[in-house]
């Protein structure tokens, strides 16, 4: 996040920089847009994470195991303090094979507009059947 730029003072302002965060694969970026006791929980057998430091390293990780990690947006539904996205993941197996998934995310914010949670919501078959070799 450029300092120019300052912090984020809308909920749209929030959305639009998290989403580019995520396109640019940049981890420093997203986690420099959550509360410092943020929660992110993908919802496919794993625990939830707490705080930016772990949030960090998931999604460090998470890059490094899908490094062309991309995704399409189909529609966000905006609330006070919230936002829905409807999502697909698109990645490269590792089988070289193009994959795709389908995901929801449920993304809170808290009143001075940093992301307090993050639940990721992902078709489990698909997933699986997508990254599988």
């Amino acid at each position: 996040m450029s300092a120019l730029m300052g912090p984020p003072t809308s909920l749209a302002g929030l959305y639009d920089r998290y989403v580019e965060a995520w396109a640019a694969r940049d981890p420093d970026a997203i986690v420099a847009l959550h509360a410092e006791q943020t929660t992110f929980w993908l919802h496919h057998g794993r625990e939830a994470i707490t705080g930016r430091t772990a949030l960090r390293e998931a999604f460090a990780g998470m890059f490094a195991a899908l490094p062309d990690f991309g995704f399409e947006v189909h529609r966000t539904e905006f609330g006070p303090r919230h936002w829905v996205l409807d999502w697909t993941l698109t990645c490269t197996a590792p089988s070289g094979r193009p994959a795709r998934c389908v995901c929801l995310d449920l993304v809170t914010v808290t009143a001075d507009w940093k992301v307090a949670r993050k639940d990721t919501f992902v078709d489990g078959v698909q997933f699986d059947a997508a990254l599988s070799a």
